[in-house]
């Protein structure tokens, strides 16, 4: 019950900003992504530190996603891992090192960039990363609950315990309702589109949860963090939303509404 209490007040706290600046848009939002970014590196960077990552060209990598560049800005975290990797002279494999640097900043950096690329969408991109947020947060919320009361078969023993079949149908049927409710009778992404669009964010967004869980699993940590207190760090609150953005852009781009 304690937990429960902490989630929602730092729920009540966190959301109003985020929610405002997303509203704004242009660098209200990229500025936000820039923060969650960092923050959410500097925990990646702290799972992956046996491997070690070359941590500045990971932040550079992922900032410059944000910042515009998206794949290009990416691509620069490789030559510049192995850059600073050799300048270092830090013991170790350079693919090991250089791999979990490519990882890091293609997993965040490009995740929340497609955010930005959401929000950017000519007609209706305030809509889409609206409706982007409360499906994941529809699927989360079912799946939980449903887990919690009825779930009984597992759906990836080998990674999270928590999470069962029951759980992910409940998700799917919410994300799926909750997208065709935000899409109604709009011209934006509308009809059996809006069923599809919540199908592949009901997908994406449980496998970015157990990405994450894998990665915390293989370091055998709970939480990357305490930062939003019984939320976890700033990686817990993402990683759905890493995957979904991605996943939810370029159906939206098939569709030929981006």
């Amino acid at each position: 019950m304690n937990q429960l209490i902490s989630r929602v007040l730092v729920a009540l706290v966190v959301l109003p900003p985020v929610l405002g600046m997303v509203y704004l848009g242009g660098w209200w939002i990229a500025a936000l992504a820039g923060a969650a970014c960092v923050l959410a590196l500097h925990e990646v960077f702290k799972l992956l530190r046996p491997f070690r990552p070359v941590a500045l060209a990971g932040f550079a990598g992922g900032l410059a996603a944000i910042a515009g560049a998206v794949l290009g800005g990416f691509m620069l975290t490789l030559p510049l891992a192995f850059l600073l990797k050799g300048m270092g002279g830090t013991r170790g494999s350079t693919a090991v090192s250089v791999g979990s640097t490519f990882l890091a900043a293609g997993w965040v950096g490009l995740g929340l960039a497609h955010i930005v690329l959401l929000r950017e969408i000519e007609i209706d991109g305030r809509l889409a990363v609206f409706t982007v947020l409360l499906a994941v947060f529809a699927d989360d919320t079912a799946a939980y609950f449903v887990g919690r009361l009825v779930g009984r078969h597992k759906l990836a023993p080998a990674i999270s315990l928590g999470k069962t079949w029951e759980g992910f149908v409940a998700g799917t049927a919410a994300a799926i309702f909750v997208t065709w409710i935000a899409l109604y009778r709009t011209e934006f992404v509308d009809g059996y589109r809006s069923f599809v669009l919540g199908g592949v964010i009901a997908l994406a967004a449980p496998l970015g949860d157990l990405f994450e869980s894998a990665l915390k699993r293989d370091v055998h940590v709970k939480d990357t963090s305490r930062l939003l207190g019984a939320h976890g760090g700033m990686l817990d609150r993402l990683d759905a939303h890493l995957f979904a953005a991605v996943a939810a852009f370029y159906v939206i781009a098939a569709f030929g509404a981006a």
